[in-house]
């Protein structure tokens, strides 16, 4: 085996604002699962696919944004559910393009099955995907997809 081979990937997985209510919040659209759970899910999947996964979760955009920046030279992918960010935030689509870490965005609800203000993405022309509408399993997807992605692209590169 090479030791590319032998390199365990580095993801990191933010969660925008109001992700922490996750459980309380809205069960309709988010369903009971807590953050929590979904980062316990994430670090059993990682493993499963050979990676590592470190978590933040913010309601503060310039903490997302900075995170996004240190994710350079440190993490080779991003896995993102900005929250309401989504649909509001330039900073956090300029940073990401910036750092030209592969990027995945993730949503719990269908987005386009919501109010017409979620249906725009800033995130989304920066992003390789986005997956949304399958709650929790949105997330793993995601990972799963960011993680292919990546080993593709090194194995092509």
């Amino acid at each position: 085996m090479s030791s590319d081979s032998l390199h365990q990937l580095c993801i990191l997985v933010l969660h925008g604002p109001n992700l922490n209510l996750l459980g309380h919040r809205e069960p309709k659209f988010y369903g009971t699962v807590t953050l929590d759970d979904i980062n316990r899910l994430l670090v059993e999947e990682a493993k499963v696919l050979g990676a590592t996964i470190s978590c933040l979760q913010s309601n503060h955009e310039g903490v997302l944004v900075d995170e996004i920046h240190r994710a350079l030279g440190k993490h080779e992918g991003i896995l993102i559910n900005a929250g309401a960010y989504t649909h509001t935030s330039i900073a956090i689509r300029d940073a990401l393009s910036a750092v030209e870490i592969p990027t995945v965005e993730v949503h719990l609800s269908n987005i386009y099955q919501r109010e017409d203000f979620r249906h725009h993405s800033y995130i989304a022309p920066v992003a390789i995907g986005q997956i949304s509408g399958f709650g929790a399993e949105s997330y793993r997807l995601g990972l799963q997809a960011l993680i292919r992605y990546i080993r593709k692209s090194k194995s092509e590169g």
